[in-house]
C-alpha cells in the first residue's frame, strides 16, 4: 500500500493506531468525557477523570463487549484522535481497521461506517479480522498450511480461534474478560471487608496480586470507603481472596479452549500440538495463566511480548507486505488489495 496507511484497533479499554512501515504509532484509553453533551476530554485525559468527575461531566467507554455501543461519541473521539496523530496526512489515506469475528454483519458494518463517514476524504477502507491481525503481530506464518490456536483475552471478551492458510477455521467469542474479573474483585472486597473500591484500584489489584493458579501468598494495601461508617478506610487485600473471586472466569476460558480443540480437524490439531497455544490480550499478563492453561490442556503456551499492541502491529505489517494483502477485504474505494 502506498501513501499514508493508518491501522486502527478499537479495543474496549484502549484504542491503538499503527502506521507504515510496521510500527505502533500510539495507543490511548478508549474513553470520552462529556460536559452537558459537549466534548470535554478524550483518551488518557478522560481516563484521569474516570470515577472522579462531578455530575455535569459524564465519562464513559464507547466500546462494550467488543462492539460499538455508543456510535456517535466513538466517532467524535476517533475524529479527534485522527487529527491529533495524523493532521494533514488524512486526505486519501488508506485505513485498515480490525474487526471481531463473531459479531453480526450490522455490527461489522458499523466499524466501516465509523471511519467512512468522517470528514477527511480518506481513501480505501479495509478490514481485517482480529485473530488474523493478532497472528501477524505475533510473527506467525499465517498463510502457511499449518494450524495455530490464538487466544486473545481482552477487557470484555475472549476470542479463541484456530487459523490456517490465512483464514479462520473455527472460532469462539466468549463474553469473559478483564472487566468481569475487576467487577468480581470489587464485589468480593465489598462482601469480605465492607469496603467500596473503584475500578482503577481493582485493576491494580488484579494486575499486581491476581493469579490464575498456584497462588503465592502476598497482599496489597488499598483505600476505599467503609460501607458502615462512610469514612475512608484502608485494608490489606490478600492474593487468595482475589483468586477466589476470579477463578471461575479462568475456568470458563480453559473450558472454551477445550471446546475449540475438540472441534478442530485432526491435521490441524497435530500442528497445534507442535506449535502450542498463543496467548495475547491484556489479561494474558496475569500471573501463572500460561501455567494453568498448559496444565489443563497439556499443550505448550506461548505468551506474547506485546499482548496489548499485537493487533496494531499486525495491521501495520499487513499494510507493509504485499504477500499479506490477501488477509484483508475492501469496503470502500477502488484500490487493489
Amino acid at each position: 500500500m502506498n501513501g499514508t496507511v493508518i491501522g486502527i484497533d478499537l479495543g474496549t479499554c484502549n484504542i491503538k493506531f499503527s502506521g507504515k512501515p510496521g510500527h505502533l504509532l500510539t495507543y490511548e484509553k478508549n474513553i470520552i468525557a462529556l460536559e452537558n453533551g459537549h466534548l470535554y476530554a478524550y483518551g488518557d485525559d478522560a481516563f484521569e477523570m474516570y470515577e472522579k468527575s462531578p455530575d455535569n461531566i459524564l465519562v464513559s467507554f464507547p466500546i462494550q463487549s467488543g462492539v460499538i455501543a455508543d456510535y456517535n461519541n466513538m466517532q467524535r473521539m476517533l475524529n479527534r484522535f485522527l487529527e491529533k496523530y495524523f493532521r494533514n496526512k488524512l486526505k486519501g489515506a488508506t485505513v485498515l481497521i480490525a474487526v471481531p469475528t463473531d459479531i453480526t454483519e450490522v455490527e461489522k458494518r458499523a466499524y466501516f461506517d465509523l471511519v467512512d463517514s468522517n470528514k477527511y476524504k480518506l481513501g480505501n477502507i479495509y478490514a481485517c479480522e482480529k485473530p488474523i491481525a493478532t497472528a501477524v503481530g505475533l510473527g506467525l506464518p499465517i498463510n502457511d498450511a499449518s494450524g495455530m490456536l490464538i487466544c486473545d483475552i481482552g477487557a470484555d471478551t475472549t476470542e479463541i480461534s484456530v487459523l490456517s492458510l490465512g483464514g479462520i477455521v473455527i472460532s469462539r467469542l466468549l463474553k469473559v474478560g478483564g472487566n468481569h474479573m475487576i467487577n468480581a474483585i470489587v464485589s468480593a472486597i465489598k462482601t469480605e471487608h465492607s469496603l467500596v473500591i473503584g475500578y482503577k484500584t481493582a485493576t491494580n489489584i488484579l494486575s499486581t496480586i491476581g493469579y490464575a493458579c498456584d497462588v503465592e501468598e502476598t497482599s496489597i494495601k488499598v483505600v476505599g470507603r467503609n460501607m458502615l461508617t462512610g469514612f475512608p478506610f484502608s485494608v490489606e487485600i490478600d492474593s487468595q481472596l482475589v483468586y477466589n473471586a476470579i477463578q471461575s472466569y479462568f475456568n470458563q476460558i480453559v473450558d472454551s479452549i477445550k471446546f475449540i480443540l475438540e472441534r478442530t480437524p485432526p491435521e490441524l490439531t497435530s500442528d497445534i500440538i507442535d506449535n502450542g497455544i498463543y496467548l495475547s490480550g491484556g489479561v494474558s499478563q496475569i500471573n501463572n495463566i500460561a501455567k494453568l492453561i498448559s496444565r489443563e490442556v497439556e499443550l505448550d503456551v506461548n505468551i506474547s511480548e506485546h499482548p496489548i499492541e499485537n493487533i496494531a502491529f499486525g495491521l501495520s505489517a499487513i499494510a507493509d507486505d504485499p504477500h499479506l494483502l490477501n488477509l484483508i477485504t475492501l469496503k470502500k474505494g477502488k484500490g487493489k488489495r
